[in-house]
């Protein structure tokens, strides 16, 4: 047997002195990796090899010393065009195992083999070429440097071969992809990718270092252009401005492409000019050298039959565009922004944030300026942001006055937000100051759909409306909890009060001087099935909000007005009822009738009837309830102020109300032992004195704190020394005894 030293020497045979058929340019190269654990066998193999061009390219050497090695190597670098391996390394049968992995698990068919073996007896040749996809097997000793070159010549032409086929398939079935999937989302950048794969395989290139750009709106500035589809290094500026390659040959060439409407060739790339004066692109290739005039006249024939399949690709993008693109601002709009979220979510949620920034009170600079010039504020706010932020964040504008951001979280902050807005926007002769809401979402604490990530974001910017200290909000899970508990409390409030399980008790109101009933509060009641009672102060304001108080409101009406009816006829015709009404009832153009209505439908007293407000009532809009207010105090109806000095209303207003009463709230009674505690009920009773006003405390629930409202001047009194809230049935037991 031939030793392994004696092998190595055939790479110096005098036969090998013949010179290969390569040329003498290089263009590019071919890599080519050698798998054997002798490294003679490397060095020798590079040498033999080290100045042979193939179709014009240089060969580049990489280095295995085992099958496991060679393979870990393949799995980073795919880019290999020949492997040079050895048969026996580690095991006997090293290198048949990794052919079989290279083709049936690395999925790698492009790539050419060429086996050498210093055992022939061991692996047969005609077996082995027989089960395994390779290109050559030959053992050292018959491997001369001519017959070296030779296979590596054929391999490489082989492997050249096999792409360009492949990508003529890839390239055309993106093409028929796009073609048949218009509707699709991506079909044009999907349609632009094949295209460039396409041209590259025709011309002989690898797909490397192409793009495709095309001109959207109007003009040939480089500002409108943008990559459509790309291959190579140039892949991840898909979507992106011309101006983001970084490249000023690249932009030059494409800019001068769409503007003269011509192909460009040159030694170093190749521009080719697609479309029509509506529909135009710019395909860029790196070719490194001249193409050739049958490769030109290819191109043409291609460009030709795929300009109509790129204009009615471009249509229907321009659909689409409709359909994703907020036409004021040119940014997506709210389908498109919930996508991007899904997206992000998906690629990068660790560091990543969603911002949704609301313009306060946007609709005054619409109803006072005009709706053009509310468009220009938004218009200037979104040029704002792009300046600021445009290089690292996507952003959107998803409704009326509300903009979306979605960028890294170290970037998009709640301080460098708000500096967008510390200066005035410039619209037309207006100088607009305007702040701003912001609510926060981190891409990691929400869900994986686009929607529910709006969601969360839109639930934080909510809460920071509410806000008094601070003009932003971050999501939590909390939140969303909270308002599910809301919700599904909601929908229990509105079925109880269809199924009328809602109650409205009475707590009595007292005459200091003669210790007799005057009247009662109407205190609405929400029991549950085990007894217990949902607190007015929770489900009150829910029912404010959802706008079910005007419903349940008038419910209220309506049973008070019944018991003062089963009162007179029960031989209580003298007492009164008080009602509170809350701020979305007022606001209803009905409100006034329908009480006007209710007291004439039960024929009751209207001066019986008595609508208790509080200060915050008044203070949220006091045009509208005071000129309500008037309206009912015209018809009879009494009206209190309830909860007084809780609030910080003027006493402006005080004086411009229709008041029949002045309740001092408990707060201040339950203050009285400490020092100073009965100055501000004393006060209260005093202003109620001197505008010729009834007062009433509530929450009595001593006898000092009797003597003291009494010895004050106060009139009248209630609370749980007296009796507690009622039922209506209890009540008509509490006023016979009393």
């Amino acid at each position: 047997m031939v030793s392994k030293a004696a092998d190595d020497d055939f790479l110096f045979l005098a036969e090998d002195e013949t010179d290969s058929e390569a040329e003498t340019q290089s263009s590019g190269e071919w890599h080519l990796l050698i798998v054997d654990d002798d490294e003679e066998i490397h060095t020798v193999t590079k040498l033999a090899l080290s100045d042979l061009l193939v179709l014009d390219r240089k060969l580049v050497f990489h280095h295995a010393f085992s099958g496991k090695e060679a393979l870990k190597f393949l799995v980073n670098n795919p880019y290999i065009a020949v492997i040079l391996l050895d048969v026996v390394m580690e095991s006997d049968d090293a290198g048949l195992k990794v052919v079989q992995q290279i083709r049936d698990e690395l999925k790698m068919d492009e790539v050419r083999i060429v086996l050498r073996t210093g055992q022939p007896g061991y692996a047969p040749e005609e077996s082995v070429i027989k089960e395994y996809d390779i290109n050559d097997y030959k053992t050292k000793t018959e491997l001369t440097r001519n017959k070296l070159v030779t296979a590596i010549i054929s391999s490489i032409r082989s492997y050249q071969q096999i792409r360009t086929i492949n990508q003529n398939r890839i390239g055309l079935q993106k093409i028929i992809n796009a073609g048949a999937n218009l509707l699709e989302q991506h079909s044009l950048h999907e349609f632009s990718e094949g295209v460039v794969t396409q041209i590259s395989s025709l011309i002989g290139l690898h797909a490397e270092g192409v793009l495709c750009a095309q001109i959207e709106d109007d003009g040939s500035s480089s500002d409108n252009i943008y990559v459509l589809g790309a291959a190579g290094h140039y892949a991840p500026y898909i979507k992106c401005k011309l101006e983001r390659l970084n490249n000023s040959r690249i932009i030059q060439q494409i800019t001068t492409c769409l503007a003269e409407r011509r192909h460009i060739f040159t030694d170093k790339d190749t521009v080719l000019y697609l479309g029509n004066i509506d529909h135009a692109a710019a395909v860029y290739i790196e070719t490194n050298r001249p193409v050739e005039d049958f490769d030109r006249q290819l191109i043409e024939v291609f460009l030709s039959n795929i300009s109509i399949g790129y204009e009615n690709v471009t249509l229907f993008q321009q659909l689409k565009h409709a359909a994703y693109i907020d036409p004021l601002t040119k940014t997506p709009n709210r389908n498109e922004f919930t996508s991007l979220l899904q997206e992000t979510r998906r690629l990068d949620p660790e560091r990543n944030v969603a911002v949704l920034i609301d313009i306060d009170h946007f609709s005054d600079v619409n109803d006072g300026l005009g709706q053009e010039t509310g468009n220009e504020l938004l218009i200037a706010v979104t040029h704002r942001l792009v300046a600021q932020f445009g290089e690292i964040a996507q952003i959107g504008r998803i409704g009326a006055d509300v903009f979306g951001l979605i960028g890294p979280e170290q970037a998009l902050t709640p301080e460098t937000l708000s500096g967008i807005f510390e200066m005035p926007f410039q619209c037309s002769e207006h100088s607009l100051q305007v702040n701003a809401t912001f609510g926060f979402c981190r891409l990691r604490d929400s869900a994986l759909h686009g929607l529910t990530i709006l969601k969360h974001v839109y639930i934080a910017l909510n809460r920071a409306k509410k806000h008094l200290a601070q003009n932003y909000e971050y999501y939590s899970a909390q939140m969303e909890e909270q308002m599910v508990d809301r919700l599904v409390m909601l929908r229990s409030l509105r079925s109880d009060f269809q199924k009328d399980k809602l109650q409205l008790w009475y707590q009595p109101q007292i005459c200091l001087k003669s210790g007799n009933v005057l009247g009662m509060e109407a205190l609405l009641r929400w029991p549950q099935p085990d007894g217990s009672f949902i607190s007015p102060a929770v489900f009150i304001p829910l029912a404010e909000y959802s706008g079910l108080i005007i419903e349940i409101g008038d419910w209220v009406l309506q049973q008070a007005c019944k018991q003062l009816q089963s009162l007179k006829t029960q031989g209580f015709a003298h007492l009164r009822i008080a009602v509170n009404v809350s701020m979305p009832q007022f606001r209803n153009h009905r409100f006034v009738q329908s009480v006007i209505d209710c007291v004439e439908r039960y024929q009751v007293d209207p001066a019986l009837l008595e609508l208790e407000i509080t200060e915050s009532v008044v203070m949220d809009d006091p045009k509208i309830v005071i000129g309500a207010l008037n309206k009912l105090k015209g018809f009879g109806i009494k009206v209190a102020i309830d909860d007084f000095g809780i609030g910080f209303s003027s006493l402006s207003y005080l004086q411009q109300l229709p008041l029949d009463r002045i309740k001092i709230d408990r707060a201040f009674i339950q203050d009285f032992d400490r020092p100073n505690g009965t100055l501000i009920a004393e006060t209260i009773i005093n202003l109620g004195q001197k505008l010729g006003l009834a007062t009433i405390a509530e929450g009595i629930e001593t006898k000092a704190q009797e003597d003291a409202v009494r010895a004050m001047g106060c009139e009248e009194v209630q609370g749980f020394m007296y009796a507690k809230p009622m039922t209506a049935s209890d009540l008509v037991k509490f006023l016979s005894k009393s």
